[in-house]
């Protein structure tokens, strides 16, 4: 799922393109990608963009007539910058807005429908759309260590609570902890005032620093390669490969559609965390420790190397 510093750098982009420009036309592929009904969406044609921002994980196009466009993309959505009247792509296609300059299209990779269109109008209905968490960079510690004592959480959680914090999502909040060197399973009313402004810094600073970086590697462009695994993350999609501060195999906790990367030396003592189905499928033979997985894992290739014990 795009989070804040993608939709940051999809806002940058917009604005030097679309702002001042008047919609021309709106054509889409997908019904089920509008969830709003009124106003209707025909009612955008002819207006003039006037801003852009972002509302959580959500980009939001500013409208004459205090119209608003809101955009979440959920995970597999993008958005696209082709020449003014281009064709939407055949499967992937959900609608296309023409400008005289050019024309944005939004996609979705996959069968499964979740990014969403919806029109509305006035800043009481666009403000339904924000989930209300802490922009972390606007904010100061005070503020960041109430929203985390909000609810009692693994920080983990608590970091991609869109209620707690905005635009924090899987990919990012792997690389707050590490950069924090905290684990994801700690309890939010369980931490430090120490921890706490410890995670406070590394979240603005991996957000910022992020930020920039996609920028200075977009340029000019249109952002059209948008994915949470980054050359350059410390953890994150980087199972079994080495943390480049200690050089301990990364390791990950799956659940669900989700998961979550660590560096069990720099984050959890050398504690191994337990993956919900792995974990219960082994029960006693789940490794503890860095230093009993490395010791199976060298048994292991022992065991299958020439020469080796027979089965």
């Amino acid at each position: 799922m795009p989070e804040l510093p993608d939709i940051a750098v999809y806002v940058h982009a917009l604005e030097t393109r679309l702002l001042g420009a008047r919609l021309e036309r709106t054509r889409l592929a997908s019904p089920f990608v509008l969830r709003s009904v009124d106003p209707p969406l025909e009612a955008a044609v002819g207006r003039t963009v006037r801003g852009f921002r972002r509302l959580g994980k959500r980009i939001v196009v500013e409208l004459d007539d205090e119209l608003f466009l809101v955009f979440h993309l959920m995970i597999a959505g993008r958005l696209h910058w082709r020449g003014a009247g281009a064709r939407l792509p055949g499967r992937v296609g959900l609608a296309a807005f023409d400008f005289a300059p050019g024309t944005l299209i939004m996609t979705e990779a996959g069968s499964t429908r979740r990014a969403s269109l919806h029109l509305v109008r006035g800043a009481d209905a666009l403000a339904l759309h924000d989930p209300g968490g802490l922009e972390v960079l606007d904010a100061d510690l005070e503020a960041f260590r109430t929203a985390l004592r909000r609810e009692s959480h693994t920080l983990k959680r608590a970091l991609t609570d869109a209620r707690l914090f905005s635009g924090i999502g899987n990919a990012y909040s792997d690389e707050i902890l590490h950069r924090a060197r905290l684990s994801p399973v700690t309890l939010t009313r369980q931490l430090g005032a120490d921890e706490s402004a410890r995670l406070f810094e590394a979240a603005r600073r991996t957000l910022s620093e992020w930020t920039e970086r996609l920028r200075r590697e977009t340029g000019d462009g249109f952002p059209e390669n948008v994915t949470a695994f980054r050359e350059g993350m410390a953890v994150h999609g980087r199972h079994g490969k080495p943390c480049p501060e200690c050089l301990a195999p990364v390791q990950r906790i799956v659940y669900a559609e989700n998961e979550t990367n660590y560096c069990p030396r720099c984050q959890t003592g050398g504690r191994l965390l337990a993956d919900r189905a792995l974990s219960r499928l082994l029960r006693e033979d789940w490794p503890r420790t860095l230093e009993e997985l490395e010791a199976r894992r060298t048994a292991s290739r022992s065991a299958r190397a020439p020469g080796g014990p027979p089965d």
